[in-house]
């Protein structure tokens, strides 16, 4: 069962406008629709006069220049980064250029790996290299605004959300998306920090999720629920299938994702491998090779 959806069709983000979404924070999505972006990536403007944006986005000269049309007059204070996949970063050294601002992300290693088999839009950040770097709880403030990191790895392992503070908005990034459930590929992408993310976001009190794809995520807490909910039944199937004899990532993802269309099995299979990787790390299964989707897992007993 996939998690319902937060929003209705007049909600469907339209790629580029500038839309004023919440108070004091606008949105202008990216041309990079796809199988993993939906209608594109989302960057968001926050606050007037002296702003930050976050996650500038993909290497797309379009969406620079118009997010550089809708800044006009003002001041970019921060560029921050909720993770440094390619969906989402490579407009954060040109956006700088333009503005002068700082490119801020998370506090942990500047690289990590991609995600292989195609790596899912991961790669290394060298576009990036942050500085300052941000950790868990850490601020950065403007007028009117601050902006609170939170560390949520598991779809990438330098994934930050940010609390609008005393507003109830969180800037979920990919770890918690407006569409579709979030895509975790090892090696960078880990299911057991995944699941430890949300429920530090289940234990908050956010009203209003800003994703880094889709539509503005309503009863976010309900939804993360329903998020973990899903992930344990997929982990439960993935045990299932496992306990009917040794298998690999590739041949049960065909059995716990049979129907799903071609361009989404990708994704299944690292999913499926980061479930094995996780059941592994409970002790009920064992990797009989080095881990890739093709390694044979066993159940233990």
């Amino acid at each position: 069962m996939t998690p319902p959806l937060r929003f209705n069709a007049a909600e469907r983000p339209r790629t580029g406008v500038i839309e004023e979404i919440a108070p004091g924070v606008r949105r202008l999505v990216a041309g990079n629709p796809g199988p993993y972006t939906f209608t594109g990536t989302n960057s968001y403007i926050v606050g007037e006069g002296r702003v930050a944006v976050i996650d500038p986005g993909p290497d797309d000269a379009a969406h620079l220049a118009r997010l550089v049309e809708a800044l006009t007059g003002e001041t970019v204070s921060h560029i921050l980064v909720t993770h440094t996949h390619l969906d989402h970063v490579p407009l954060a050294r040109p956006l700088a250029r333009r503005t002068g601002a700082e490119v801020i992300g998370f506090a942990g290693p500047a690289g990590h790996p991609g995600a292989g088999e195609g790596g899912i839009g991961a790669g290394p950040d060298a576009v990036l290299a942050p500085h300052p770097r941000l950790g868990h709880g850490d601020e950065i403030t403007g007028p009117g605004w601050t902006l609170r990191a939170l560390h949520t790895p598991g779809h990438a392992p330098d994934h930050l959300c940010f609390a609008l503070e005393g507003t109830g908005i969180l800037f979920s990034g990919d770890h918690v998306m407006g569409w579709s459930t979030s895509v975790v590929a090892p090696p960078s992408g880990e299911m057991g920090a995944y699941l430890a993310s949300l429920d530090l976001l289940a234990g908050r009190e956010d009203t209003l999720y800003l994703p880094g794809h889709g539509a503005p995520v309503r009863s976010p807490g309900e939804y993360v629920g329903a998020l973990a909910r899903h992930r344990m039944e997929r982990e439960a199937g993935v045990r299932a299938a496992l306990g009917a004899g040794p298998a690999s990532a590739r041949e049960i993802a065909g059995r716990v994702y049979a129907g799903l269309e071609p361009p989404l099995m990708r994704a299944a299979r690292l999913t499926t491998l980061a479930h094995l990787i996780h059941l592994a790390e409970n002790g009920e299964a064992e990797a009989l090779g080095d881990v890739n989707i093709d390694t044979t897992f066993r159940a233990k007993e």
